[in-house]
């Protein structure tokens, strides 16, 4: 069975997690339909309040078939959400559902085949007379058929994985000696280990993209576009809507291409229609398809006051547009809705080392409140949230809705202003120097926009986050003040005299039996704990007497993994060492010792979440000493990945 046709859902499992997790048991709970939420350790927050929650194995569960299927039939689940990213874009996960008599809501298999694949969705493009780029037609995991595709149409061209997403298998090629390792990387990140090429059209373009609505009976409509051309490694930071194009009519035939491709198709559920736009030229150029949910459906919701989840579960049971409650949305392009939507990604990033990954435990947070103001999180007060390198670094989604586009920015600052998180660091700052600039004021914000103006804005966020006390000193702010909910445990108190019996027993023989030691209080200075403590202590060791200490503990975001790595740690001030920026899993070591580098070739490759980045030498040399680590094995930030000598010191020795 290649599919199911709508009918009614009575049992709902989302197969995802996080804040998308939450937004779409929340419309599901409206419609009355009982939840299943899956979670994994340390990571529950999205299960709140869903009628039942199921542990999985691990956090590669998400991406198990066969764990999916398995949870489906223990728990006679009639329908499945798969969100965005995971297992979203699959026709496999549809057809094998449909085989146990379970719906994906969602656009069907059939759909799925014609659209999540980039190639044949630019090749629906091309029957549709939409305009497309150059490209590279036939997959290849091979670099030279890229190398021969760059020599007939030249430079810069993008090279993408016919089967990525969210950013991942994708590089922009500007010079042709970084060609074979950048393929090589998107060829690595493609689940297919596929990949195509097209001319890449960077100058002046904007990332246009449409939202479309299917019945699967050849009905559709589109709910306007969204901008999204602030991007980092070709994921989006911030996107608006409706576009800030000004001329509506260089905007329509984007629109109008949008949906005739969903009719050529009898396209069903939620997708998303991608372009490029270039609004003085009005040249426009069809990019791809997001066969799902989109992570910034949220702007488009506020835009059309319209709940996109539930019209999506609605038809996924067989309602009329008019019954998802869709039909009195206008379809002119030029007649778009008077208001204006951002949504801001706030990220476990750091975007002073390259938007590396923040592993560590969320302590605290807060998120703004008021008028127009929405955030999208799956965090709660009690419920651990740890950011690793299994998952997204999306943190929250805050998007903020007004009348008028200079009315949207003001609110946009303003809640950023509003907005903290304790415990890892954050790319907030940077999201508030860019809604402070003059060219986002003025709607002026092309693809290439953020790396071109990159440096001077980490320049203006680094003052923008040493933001002065939001409470004038009149009260200390410990990290549950942080919070907008309720006391956590940061309110732990501690008092003098306070005393601790420790007993430590080897790991080897935990049945040994040790006499413990003692720890008291004697001042408390500082109390912000999780964050920082202090105190005066005395500490007796078996067997010895009190001595006295001053304590002071401070958190720190570094993943536990570096504190507890038997890998040698590097040292900055060592010029031949290789230091791991970041933390991720090896995916594998490309020099023997003994190699002899340039500066910039690559040493070692770490993925992180979905990408795959590589690690230079920062100098020549000769490779004396190579890490340990294996493939597929946790590696951390600051860890020593490769010692280089300068190749005249290593001769004399």
């Amino acid at each position: 069975m290649a599919s199911i046709r709508p009918r009614p859902i009575r049992k709902l499992l989302v197969a995802n997690r996080g804040e998308i997790a939450a937004r779409i048991l929340s419309s599901a709970r409206e419609l009355d339909i009982e939840t299943f939420a899956l979670y994994t350790e340390n990571d529950v927050g999205h299960t709140f309040n869903a009628a039942h929650a199921i542990r999985l194995r691990s956090a590669g569960s998400y991406m198990d078939i066969d764990e999916l299927l398995d949870v489906a039939k223990q728990h006679n689940i009639d329908a499945v959400h798969p969100g965005y990213g995971f297992l979203s874009e699959s026709p496999e996960l549809a057809r094998r559902m449909a085989e146990i008599d379970v719906m994906v809501v969602g656009p069907g298999s059939e759909n799925l085949d014609r659209t999540g694949d980039k190639l044949r969705a630019r090749l629906l493009a091309v029957e549709c007379q939409v305009p497309v780029l150059p490209a590279l037609t036939e997959p290849t995991g091979r670099v030279d058929a890229v190398r021969i595709f760059v020599e007939k149409v030249g430079l810069p061209v993008m090279v993408k994985a016919v089967d990525g997403g969210g950013g991942r298998g994708i590089r922009l090629v500007q010079d042709l000696e970084d060609l074979p390792s950048l393929v090589t990387r998107a060829i690595e990140e493609s689940p297919s280990k596929q990949v195509f090429a097209e001319k890449a059209a960077v100058d002046g373009f904007r990332h246009v993209e449409v939202q479309i609505v299917g019945d699967g009976k050849g009905n559709v409509m589109h709910l306007w576009e969204r901008e999204c051309s602030i991007q980092r490694r070709y994921q989006k930071i911030i996107e608006l809507a409706p576009s800030t194009v000004v001329d509506r009519k260089v905007v329509r035939p984007v629109i109008e291409a949008a949906v005739i491709m969903a009719r050529k198709i009898n396209y069903a559920s939620l997708g998303t229609f991608e372009f490029l736009l270039n609004p003085q030229t009005a040249e426009f150029f069809f990019l791809e398809v997001n066969p799902r949910l989109q992570v910034e459906h949220t702007i488009t919701e506020a835009i059309c006051c319209v709940d996109i989840v539930k019209a999506q579960l609605h038809l996924a049971q067989g309602a009329s547009f008019d019954e998802a409650g869709l039909a009195r949305l206008g379809q002119d392009p030029l007649d778009v809705p008077d208001m204006h939507s951002i949504q801001l990604r706030v990220t476990a990033e750091d975007p002073e080392k390259n938007y590396s990954l923040s592993i560590g435990k969320i302590q605290s947070f807060r998120f703004p409140s008021g008028n127009g103001i929405r955030a999208d999180i799956a965090l709660l007060n009690g419920a651990p949230a740890v950011v690793s390198s299994d998952f997204d670094s999306v943190i929250a989604k805050i998007i903020v809705t007004a009348r008028t586009w200079q009315d949207v920015v003001s609110k946009a600052k303003r809640a950023l202003e509003d907005t903290s998180v304790v415990g890892v660091t954050t790319n907030i700052a940077l999201l508030r120097a860019i809604v402070s600039h003059a060219d986002f004021r003025a709607g002026m914000c092309d693809t290439q926009w953020l790396e071109a103006k990159h440096d001077e804005l980490l320049e203006h966020s680094r003052g923008l986050s040493k933001c002065p006390d939001p409470f004038h000193g009149l009260i200390s702010q410990q990290p549950s003040n942080e919070s907008n909910a309720a006391v956590s445990s940061a309110s732990l108190m501690f008092r003098k005299d306070d005393a601790w019996s420790i007993a430590l027993r080897p790991q080897s023989s935990p049945t040994t039996i040790t006499r413990p030691h003692l720890l008291q209080l004697a001042k408390v200075i500082r109390n912000d704990f999780p964050t920082n403590f202090a105190a005066d202590i005395m500490f007796t060791a078996p067997g010895s007497n009190p001595q006295a200490f001053r304590m002071d503990m401070q958190s720190t975001s570094t993943s536990a993994l570096a504190t507890s790595s038997q890998h040698k740690q590097g040292s900055r001030s060592d010029a031949s060492h290789v230091i791991l920026p970041i933390s991720g899993k090896l995916v594998e070591v490309l020099v023997d010792v003994g190699d002899v580098v340039k500066k910039d070739d690559p040493i070692c490759v770490v993925k992180q979440m979905k990408m795959e980045i590589e690690i230079r030498s920062h100098k020549a040399g000769l490779i004396t000493w190579l890490t340990e680590a294996e493939d597929n094995e946790d590696v951390a930030e600051g860890m020593l990945a490769a010692v280089v000598e300068d190749e005249k010191v290593q001769a004399k020795l």
